[in-house]
């Protein structure tokens, strides 16, 4: 598959780029996709819950009431769950809910996700620039020329560009990551991806295309 390079004005340059079959043309695994998403969000939960169980609340020892002879029931402690103030029963433990998942399915799973972006025309391939200082107004106008302003974007870069990150960082909808750090989420949860010239050829060489 073959796309068009375009330039800051999204006009055509004359250039093509190949977008590798064994990358952007493979049979999607629907399933792999699934699991990357999921551990990519489960890595990203914080897993701080915390609740006061029995043995954690703090308050007398002693028995409130004696056992037999009062019409109610019987209670032994000031902290069972049954009073109000006392521990909460099986309540949220602090815990990590990361989970691994072998670099072959995570590459699949990129590599589908890919594929379904190529096969619906939403990638596209945008000539290697620079900003000298961070400009907003810049990125929003090569948005706007690309026609992408309403829909979620994600630029793929060769390599980190601190003056492109920051000018895009205030731009609702617009996500820059390298191609080293893409992820399957990311390439889902955008409407269209752009990649730099450069950066196809990075994608080739993580997957050693």
């Amino acid at each position: 598959m073959e796309v068009q390079v375009l330039d800051k004005t999204g006009k055509e340059t004359g250039r093509k780029v190949g977008l590798q079959d064994q990358i952007f043309g493979i049979e999607p695994n629907d399933h792999a996709i699934y699991l990357d998403v999921k551990q990519y969000l489960a890595n990203k939960r914080q897993g701080t819950h915390s609740a006061t169980e029995r043995g954690e609340i703090v308050g007398s020892t002693k028995k409130i009431k004696r056992q037999k002879g009062t019409g109610t029931a019987r209670a032994g402690s000031i902290k069972s769950p049954l009073f109000r103030g006392g521990g909460r029963v099986f309540g949220p433990r602090p815990r990590n809910y990361g989970f691994k998942l072998n670099k072959k399915v995570k590459a699949l799973a990129r590599k589908s996700a890919l594929t379904y972006k190529a096969k619906a025309s939403d990638i596209l391939v945008l000539e290697d620039f620079s900003l000298e200082v961070p400009k907003t107004k810049e990125m929003a106008n090569i948005s706007n020329n690309l026609k992408i302003t309403n829909k979620k974007s994600l630029f793929v870069l060769p390599d980190e560009n601190k003056n492109i990150y920051l000018s895009s960082r205030n731009l609702e909808g617009v996500s820059v990551v390298t191609a080293s750090e893409l992820s399957t989420y990311q390439i889902m949860n955008a409407n269209k991806v752009i990649f730099f010239e450069s950066s196809v050829s990075k994608i080739e060489e993580q997957f050693k295309i």
